[in-house]
């Protein structure tokens, strides 16, 4: 374990979409690394367990794993209360759940755009709204919301990003709007956006040109790294980051540089 460890220590921790190839299960093993109780999550009921069960082992502590559809309330209040059941207390909510649907606006369906929207918005809206009440009573916590550079950044190379630019734009609009109805109550909330972080998976999509293609957008030449969003995660977690709340931070190696 390295110097930087136990800025988590003795905070408890829901991460959603944590069983995944990608950020949200890296920010969990970060989370855990830094001394905090982790509860994770994902609308994947046999990959969350398996998660849970692989994080368990390798800290030698139980990690709580719930399948949770973020669009579904009943399932995220269960989630909280059995965090709350375990743990006591919830310090941390990291807002990871998302989709995409790739088409142009005048071949968008209906469902399509709404799946969108009640997963990547939705879903940081009503965990937000489940976990906030003991938050609120408790004088303290902190709410981290997973928007992108789509948010800001038109793709006009690739194209067929109108729901998810949308959804990750309303994602820091109610960042910063739960951040200031929130920040009297103790309670911090803030944005990562990050541009293109690799996982594994791409790979199954993706050819090495693409890669090497998008490596090369960035000035600093490199595809984003899921550590790359894991560091500023637990900044922005600790007392680090105290005095933050209300912004989105962009993480895109350069490829966008936000004012």
């Amino acid at each position: 374990m390295d110097e930087r460890a136990n800025r988590l220590k003795d905070k408890v921790a829901i991460v959603s979409a944590a069983a995944g190839a990608g950020m949200g299960q890296a920010v969990a093993q970060r989370f855990a690394q830094e001394g905090a109780e982790i509860v994770v999550t994902d609308a994947h009921e046999k990959r969350v367990a398996e998660t849970a069960e692989k994080l368990s082992d390798e800290f030698g502590r139980k990690v709580l794993g719930m399948r949770v559809d973020v669009r579904n309330k009943e399932e995220m209040e269960a989630c909280v209360q059995a965090t709350l059941d375990q743990h006591g207390k919830i310090d941390i909510l990291y807002n990871n759940a998302g989709i995409n649907k790739l088409a142009p606006v005048w071949e968008l369906a209906d469902e399509d755009w709404q799946l969108v929207q009640d997963i990547c918005l939705g879903g940081c809206f009503r965990f937000s709204r489940a976990v906030l009440p003991h938050m609120i009573a408790r004088k303290q916590g902190v709410i981290i919301n997973i928007a992108s550079i789509a948010g800001w950044h038109s793709d006009t190379g690739g194209g067929g990003q109108a729901a998810y630019a949308a959804a990750k734009a309303g994602v820091m609009g109610l960042t910063r709007a739960t951040a200031a109805e929130v920040g009297e109550h103790g309670v911090r909330v803030n944005a990562i956006a990050p541009g293109l972080i690799y996982n594994p998976f791409l790979e199954r999509i993706y050819d090495k040109p693409w890669f090497a293609e998008k490596a090369a957008e960035t000035v600093l030449g490199r595809m984003g790294r899921p550590e790359d969003v894991t560091g500023l995660a637990v900044f922005l977690c600790s007392e680090d980051g105290s005095f933050i709340t209300g912004e989105t931070h962009c993480v895109s190696g350069g490829r966008y540089m936000h004012a």
